[in-house]
């Protein structure tokens, strides 16, 4: 039998962000963020023993659920306001998106590293690209600079009120999706990188589904989300060595930290092998796209499947922006 909910207890006062916050975001994005699909397949059902509901993000605006937050982030700042966000790729699209939708300037720093579709696309959203070196510099510092210069305003991943309340909205619809079919989610598989996501994800639990038990999955070499839970503080590692490129960071946010603590997030943790193999179920199961990090979710689930044998388990396919050819090799290999 699976491990009884941990999400399930009275919610702290002193949380940075609340169910209500994803609740108001979630008003604020209809019709601004698409409401993705949900998408099931019999053949992945049958080879995973339970009943599989897939979130389907890579179908979302700009390709993944980061538009969510960027949206509702930058609505929460003055009219015309510039603004600089650091990302490898998905956030940088999102808040580039986002800004040029709202008639700002954007300016995002990003790896020099970073996947060439996700650094191409941002910049056909209009903004400009600050490129670093993720292993030398700092990516904060960088951009805290460029907001002084420009009198912006600086836009984080992960550790943000606004992006963590709208990065929620993603699980909220998937709650409300499969509700309507007579039963709750069993799990909800959830990737993880800063934790921005998986923290919206536990607020979307408690407001509508809180014996559904919520588990984070990370990239095995970059397991900080998991080694702060453990050590019961933030724990900073190197950057992470992984095609997981969505969730190479170093340390959990300040702010998705105390959520994912209180609200009793469990964590796990894939090779990237098990990455690529995701990859190359759903191109063949669900005919789909999804990049590294988007598979995630979905790993973690087929690493301890048996755990949920008969169950309703949904997970977040977070992304699809990957560029065709890498995908290719990766899929083919």
């Amino acid at each position: 039998m699976p491990d009884s909910p941990r999400n399930a207890a009275p919610l702290p006062a002193e949380l940075p962000v609340t169910p209500a916050d994803v609740l108001a975001a979630a008003e604020y994005l209809k019709g601004r963020a698409h409401r993705t699909p949900v998408l099931t397949s019999s053949l992945l059902d049958a080879e995973l023993g339970c009943e599989v509901l897939l979130k389907a993000e890579n179908l979302q605006r700009m390709g993944a659920f980061k538009v969510r937050g960027a949206l509702w982030a930058l609505a929460g700042l003055p009219a015309g306001d510039p603004v600089v966000a650091y990302s490898s790729g998905n956030h940088a699209q999102a808040v580039a998106l986002a800004a040029r939708e709202q008639g700002r300037r954007a300016v995002i720093v990003m790896p020099a590293d970073a996947p060439r579709a996700k650094a191409e696309a941002t910049r056909g959203y209009g903004a400009e690209v600050v490129a670093y070196d993720r292993r030398t510099e700092s990516r904060e510092e960088i951009a805290q600079r460029l907001a002084d210069d420009l009198g912006a305003h600086v836009i984080p991943p992960f550790d943000h009120e606004r992006i963590i309340a709208g990065q929620g909205t993603a699980a909220l619809e998937l709650l409300e999706d499969t509700a309507r079919e007579g039963a709750p989610l069993d799990a909800l598989f959830v990737p993880c990188g800063g934790g921005g996501l998986l923290a919206g994800t536990l607020l979307a639990v408690a407001a509508l589904s809180p014996g559904t038990t919520v588990i984070g999955v990370e990239p095995a070499a970059g397991d900080d989300v998991g080694r702060s839970l453990a050590a019961g503080a933030p724990v900073t590692i190197d950057v992470p060595d992984t095609i997981a490129d969505g969730a190479q960071t170093r340390r959990v946010g300040d702010l998705t930290f105390p959520i994912l603590q209180a609200l009793g997030a469990r964590l796990e943790s894939v090779p990237d092998a098990a990455l690529v193999a995701t990859m190359r179920m759903l191109a063949v199961r669900l005919k789909t796209v999804v990049e590294p990090t988007g598979c995630l979710g979905l790993a973690g689930l087929s690493a301890e499947a048996g755990r949920w044998r008969g169950r309703r388990v949904g997970v977040i396919l977070s992304g699809g922006n990957v560029d065709l050819a890498a995908f290719a090799r990766l899929v083919a290999g």
